[in-house]
């Protein structure tokens, strides 16, 4: 099976995998090993239109384009050859929003993205009738809001899908969605494995009286599993993607899905009592259950793998933003007195020492708040750094303070699942920024949530190789086998990353620290009372 990267290109048997995320589009070529033998990117910003964040539909296909077109150039440089046909196709993006169509797939209003905070109502009013959490982000809370709000393009409504989904939709023409993208739009029935049948027939009773001519399930995208046939790539969709008119249609596209899915695949983390974490700028946790949880709980987000299962999300709008703030002051300094920095140096100096610190961080507490926190009841942040005159305030206990606080947020949501709902995992595994020195999260991360942390070299490859190798399980699954078992035994054949246990002085310093904070958190809401 063993074949070189141009070869490979050549025959077809290459997958591109493409994941839209927040500030970058990236495309990944894998091999029938699934390793990554090619890449290509597009930076790209959310903008504010009438208060609202979005992105445009042209620069959704500029940026696909000109990603795709960096893809080329790679494969060129690399191997002197040209991408003509591919074995498969898939394509993720950051989940939930809200994308509107006509009858005539005109888009009604901008994509609203997850970042919008506008639909509260909707989210509560909903959150009660389904009696289930339903987060501000999720589609549905986007469409009720613009009922509540009566806007004027509700009725014209013929689709309405995610970011996901349109790509795809427009590039095969069929108007599905993987189960894990889904269940952000509207919950999931893990059951029946597509929308819940009670929530729908309760919504649609709830707008009734509006008199639209669309009824909610004539509107959503049809739910597909991974490994489910999601259509091919059409003549126009080989122009979409490729303006250069070498890429081929007739290629099979695996079912689109979301980021926090294609996550869960990247880490081998979609088997129950399974879990992953991802720190970098916002965090958030995914752990797989073996069933449903006894109540919903406003912090906690339940959504599934692409293959159906239900998850528990907790999601932190902060991590490492004002951690790395300080690390740039120490920066700073050392290019005060002239020191060359080298700021993999810089980090990992600063990380390592701090776990000489107290385990509980000799009282020393900080709010990494840039923006508002949810778990904690925060609509809006100010960074602060609290101590007391008795404190052991030093440089270890400080830095540690700052590496508790970035996943401070994502424990007390995990001290639900894990103490009051008895949660059981076997493996946890960790992925992005806070993890780059080697160690050093990983421990404290055990410490926050009393688990076993691994992380595999293979995490920083992120979303758009989970994607990629969800369009390998739609061609190259020749075992028949489950998600889970294909991620375990083909892709990742026994590599279980490098593990680090807690220490029960760990445990104990977070938990006392984790106190602390929480008794401080009035601290933190006097200071976004405070206005400069």
């Amino acid at each position: 099976m063993n074949s070189d990267p141009k070869s490979t290109i050549e025959a077809g048997k290459a997958i591109l995998g493409i994941e839209f995320g927040s500030t970058r589009i990236k495309a990944v070529l894998i091999d029938q090993e699934n390793k990554p033998i090619a890449q290509g990117s597009h930076e790209w910003e959310n903008q504010l239109v009438d208060g609202l964040w979005t992105y445009s539909v042209e620069a959704i296909w500029y940026g696909l384009q000109d990603c795709y077109a960096d893809l080329r150039a790679n494969v060129k440089k690399l191997y002197d050859t040209e991408i003509e046909i591919l074995a498969a196709i898939g394509v993720s993006a950051m989940m939930h929003g809200y994308m509107a169509f006509d009858k005539a797939q005109n888009i009604l209003v901008p994509f609203r993205t997850w970042r919008n905070t506008n639909t509260a109502k909707a989210a509560a009013e909903l959150s009660e009738l389904f009696v289930y959490n339903i987060p501000l982000r999720w589609s549905i809370s986007h469409l009720y809001q613009a009922i509540l709000d009566n806007e004027e393009h509700v009725k014209d409504i013929d689709y309405l899908t995610t970011l996901a989904g349109f790509v795809h939709w427009q590039i095969t023409g069929n108007k599905v969605l993987g189960v894990g993208d889904a269940s952000g739009m509207i919950p999931v029935d893990t059951a029946t494995k597509t929308y819940s049948a009670e929530m729908v027939d309760k919504f649609d009773r709830l707008v009734a009286p509006k008199g639209y001519d669309w009824k909610l399930l004539d509107i959503l995208p049809k739910v597909l599993l991974a490994g489910e046939n999601a259509g091919f790539l059409t003549a126009e969709g080989a122009k979409r993607l490729d303006v250069s008119g070498h890429l081929k249609p007739g290629i099979p596209v695996c079912p689109p899905e979301g980021d926090a899915g294609t996550g869960m695949v990247a880490t081998n983390a979609v088997k129950q009592r399974t879990g992953n974490v991802s720190a970098g700028t916002s965090s958030f946790s995914m752990i797989v259950l073996e069933k449903e949880l006894s109540r919903p709980y406003e912090m906690i987000d339940m959504v599934t793998t692409p293959d159906g299962s239900l998850v528990a999300m907790v999601h932190c709008n902060n991590c490492t933003s004002d951690l790395n703030a300080w690390v740039g002051l120490f920066r700073e300094y050392q290019e005060l007195l002239g020191v060359p920095v080298d700021m993999n140096e810089v980090f990992g100096k600063l990380y390592n020492n701090a776990l000489k610190g107290d385990a509980d961080c000799g009282g020393l507490i900080s709010y990494n708040y840039i923006s508002g926190e949810p778990v904690t009841g925060l609509a809006e942040g100010r960074p602060l750094f609290v101590r007391s005159a008795n404190d052991r305030f030093n440089l270890a206990n400080f830095m540690r303070a700052h590496l508790y606080a970035s996943v401070g947020v994502l424990k007390i949501g995990n001290d639900i699942l894990f103490k009051e709902e008895k949660v059981e995992v076997d493996r946890i595994t960790g992925h992005g920024g806070l993890f780059k020195t080697k160690g050093v999260g990983q421990r404290i991360l055990a410490a926050a949530i009393n688990s076993p942390i691994s992380v595999m070299e293979t995490a920083g490859e992120g979303g758009a190789w989970g994607i990629a190798l969800l369009g390998a399980y739609l061609v190259n699954n020749v075992k028949q086998q489950s998600l889970a078992d294909f991620l375990d035994e083909t892709v990742f054949a026994g590599d279980a990353g490098t593990e680090i246990a807690p220490t029960a002085e760990d445990v104990a310093g977070f938990n006392a620290y984790i106190e602390n904070y929480k008794t401080g958190l009035g601290i933190e809401e006097a200071a976004v009372r405070f206005k400069k």
